[in-house]
């Protein structure tokens, strides 16, 4: 974390060079409306254009093509790269338990622990469970019999890692979510819903991020996978025996009904719906709100519900637009065939 920074020191960070005074000090990033005289924004898009000749930063992150600004800028290849690595280190350091186990943790004596873990207060680690070096667990995590947990990763109060479950390096997972719950499956004979066991687990690569109050079920049997490096958001649902490729972007409030395939950099809008047992292959791109019914090739886009092409989408919708006008016309030609008819019958 740094207090300040000049903007020498800031083109240093991004790759970038300054044009203006290099040895202006800025303490922040903050919006374009905002940002004060000691600050710095971004700009990238056309209309910040107009907008920046309004705002009151001192400076500005722009790319190579921008052109002239009202500010001294940092000029730079990519600005929302380049972002990234500003607010990095501008950032203050994230809040957590110290390097230890807390008094009021309860931990199995079968339990291995790694080196320079921290262990907050009430954290509960049941039997034969393997924390791997320079973990954190905030308050309140429980990390069922079995599970493991790679090093360098994070868990946020009161995430819940069921039993036989493994996580990777360098996972983050955010509050309240819950990996290895039981999958929802029944049989139903005689009107009764008979549950059925769940006895696989759920395997989490490396680098991955979840948000809050997530859910990903265990499998029936095998494993419920989510591939490394990929990027789960708020609110979504992965059901049991489903399994997410590498660096996919799964957005918020997203549901993944079991055992559902997708490839490798998937990019799932929020809201939208998957149905079981289909194949979402690598490089598709659903639009929010999407409902899937069907499985659908690589590198396709798409959107809607049912979910179709991306241009078939925006063909349909523009049609649905035109409905009011076409009832009309369709409402006078029948008036106007009526009368005709009615012509010909006298």
């Amino acid at each position: 974390m740094t207090e300040s920074m000049t903007l020498a020191g800031i083109a240093s960070v991004v790759g970038g060079s300054v044009r203006g005074d290099e040895h202006a000090v800025i303490q922040g990033v903050a919006t374009i409306g905002v940002a004060g005289q000691n600050e710095l924004t971004w700009a990238s898009a056309p209309q910040h254009r107009a907008m920046l000749a309004a705002s009151g930063a001192g400076a500005v992150l722009v790319n190579d093509g921008f052109g002239e600004t009202p500010m001294h800028a940092v000029v730079c290849e990519d600005v929302d790269a380049a972002l990234v690595d500003v607010l990095s280190a501008f950032s203050t350091s994230t809040p957590g338990p110290a390097v230890g186990v807390h008094e009021s943790a309860m931990i199995s004596d079968s339990a291995k622990i790694g080196q320079n873990v921290a262990i907050g207060r009430r954290v509960i680690i049941d039997d034969h469970v393997v924390i791997g070096d320079n973990t954190v667990l905030h308050d309140g995590v429980f990390v069922g019999e079995g599970s493991r947990i790679g090093s360098d990763c994070r868990l946020w109060t009161y995430v819940v890692i069921r039993e036989g479950c493994t996580l990777g390096d360098r996972v983050t997972i955010h509050s309240h979510t819950v990996v290895g719950a039981d999958g929802f499956g029944y049989v139903t004979r005689a009107g009764v819903h008979r549950k059925i066991p769940h006895l696989g687990g759920v395997i989490i690569g490396n680098d991955v991020e979840i948000g809050a109050s997530t859910c990903i079920d265990r499998s029936k049997t095998d494993h419920t996978i989510i591939g490394d490096g990929t990027k789960i958001d708020n609110q979504v649902q992965v059901a049991h025996n489903v399994q997410i490729g590498k660096g996919c972007i799964v957005c918020a409030q997203v549901g993944i009904a079991g055992s559902t395939k997708l490839g490798d950099y998937v990019v799932v809008g929020g809201q939208a719906g998957l149905k079981d047992n289909i194949e979402i292959g690598s490089g598709v791109m659903l639009a929010a709100c999407a409902c899937v019914p069907s499985s659908i090739k690589p590198g396709t886009k798409a959107a809607g519900s049912p979910a179709v092409e991306y241009r078939q989408f925006l063909r349909e919708n523009a049609s649905i637009r035109r409905l009011p006008d076409l009832v009309s016309r369709v409402n006078e030609l029948s008036k106007r065939l009526k009368k005709l008819e009615s012509a010909a019958d006298d």
